[in-house]
C-alpha cells in the first residue's frame, strides 16, 4: 500500500491486571483505508488491546492515538470517531430491524436531517429493504451480522473495530460481509479486525500475530508466509500417522510437527538436508513414508508455528 495518513498509532502499549501482563509493549501503525488483521489464540491479548484502542480500558503504560486522539486522555473523543462491533451479536432480538437502526442512530447522535438517508443506507447494505419490520431475532445469521455492521457505522466513523465479526456465520455470508468491509476501506475507512479464520486473514492488507501479549509477527499475508516461519516446511504422507507425530516430537532437526488433514506438516531448519534424515528416522520407527516434499507455508502454518509455546519468541517484523 502507498504511504497514507496514520489512523491508529500505538507505542509500547502495556496493560496489566495485577501481576498478569495481558498486553506487553506492543507497537502498531495503521493507515487510513487499511484493512488490518489482528490474529492470536484465545487469551493472547486481542480483545484487551481493542478495548484500550476504543477508549473503554485505560492502558497501564505506553501511548495510543486513534483518529488523532489519545485513548487515555480523550476516550470520549475516541468513541465519537469509531464504530465497534463486538464478537457477540450486539443488536436487540426483540426489536424490529428498523427499530434497532433508529436506536443506534440515536446512540451515535446521527443528525435528524440525515436520519432517513442513513436508515435507507443501512437497510440497503444489509440487504433488508422491504424487511425493515421483521423482528431482528428471526433473521438468518449473515443478515444479522450485516445489520450489526450497518448500525456500527451509521455515524460514518473514520475507523471501525470488528471483534470476531463473522463468528458462527456461513461461508457465503462471511464472504459477502468481507465485500462490505472492502467497500468501506475503498472509501477511506480504516478497519481493524480480529479473526480466527485463516482464509479471512488473507483478505487483510496487513496482519499482526499476537501471542502472550506480544506481537510475534507483522506484515502482509504474503510477507508472513514468505519470511515469518522459523524454518522451512515439509509435507509428509505416512502410516500410521499418530505414531509418526509422536515419534517426530523428539526427532533431530524437527522444530514443530502438526497434523494437517491426512498428512503431517513438519517445520525443519533446512528442508533439503532434512528429507533423507527424516525418512530414515521414520523408517527406524516403523513408519512407512509414501510422500515427503518441501512446500510453501500457508498462513495457518505460520500461525501455528509462531503461537506454539516453544516457538513464540521475540518480535519478528516482515
Amino acid at each position: 500500500m502507498p504511504e497514507q495518513e496514520t489512523s491508529v498509532a500505538v507505542e509500547n502499549l502495556v496493560k496489566r491486571f495485577g501481576d498478569f501482563v495481558a498486553v506487553d509493549r506492543i507497537n502498531l501503525d495503521i493507515r487510513k483505508g487499511e484493512v488490518f488483521g489482528f490474529l492470536g489464540p484465545n487469551g493472547a491479548g486481542k480483545s484487551t488491546t481493542i478495548r484500550m484502542l476504543c477508549g473503554l480500558l485505560k492502558p497501564t503504560s505506553g501511548r495510543a492515538q486513534v483518529a488523532g486522539f489519545d485513548v487515555a486522555r480523550k476516550p470520549e473523543a475516541v468513541r465519537q470517531n469509531i464504530g465497534y462491533m463486538s464478537q457477540k451479536f450486539s443488536l436487540y432480538n426483540d426489536l424490529k430491524v428498523v427499530e434497532n437502526i433508529r436506536l443506534f442512530a440515536g446512540l451515535y447522535s446521527v443528525p435528524s436531517n440525515k436520519l432517513k438517508e442513513r436508515i435507507e443506507w443501512a437497510l440497503a447494505m444489509a440487504n433488508l429493504k422491504g424487511r425493515e419490520n421483521l423482528m431482528t431475532g428471526t433473521l438468518p445469521g449473515g443478515w444479522k451480522q450485516r445489520l450489526a455492521l450497518g448500525c456500527a457505522v451509521l455515524h460514518k466513523p473514520p475507523i471501525i473495530f470488528l471483534d470476531e465479526p463473522t463468528s458462527g456465520v456461513d461461508p457465503i455470508s462471511r464472504r459477502q460481509f468481507w465485500d462490505l468491509i472492502h467497500q468501506m476501506a475503498e472509501e477511506g475507512v480504516t478497519v481493524f479486525v480480529t479473526t480466527h479464520h485463516m482464509e479471512e486473514a488473507e483478505y487483510c492488507n496487513r496482519l499482526a500475530l499476537i501471542f502472550r501479549g506480544k506481537i510475534v509477527a507483522l506484515g502482509t499475508p504474503s510477507e508472513l508466509k514468505r519470511d515469518a516461519m522459523k524454518g522451512e516446511l515439509l509435507l509428509i504422507e505416512c502410516e500410521p500417522l499418530g505414531n509418526a507425530v509422536e515419534a517426530l516430537q523428539s526427532a533431530p532437526d524437527v522444530i514443530d510437527a502438526a497434523v494437517f488433514g491426512n498428512a503431517l506438516h513438519l517445520v525443519v531448519p533446512d528442508a533439503d538436508a532434512s528429507v533423507p534424515r527424516i525418512e530414515k528416522y521414520l523408517a527406524d520407527h516403523g513408519i512407512v513414508v509414501s510422500r515427503i516434499e518441501k512446500i510453501r507455508p500457508s498462513l495457518e502454518d505460520v500461525f501455528v508455528s509462531l503461537t506454539t509455546a516453544g516457538n513464540a519468541g521475540e518480535e519478528r517484523k516482515a
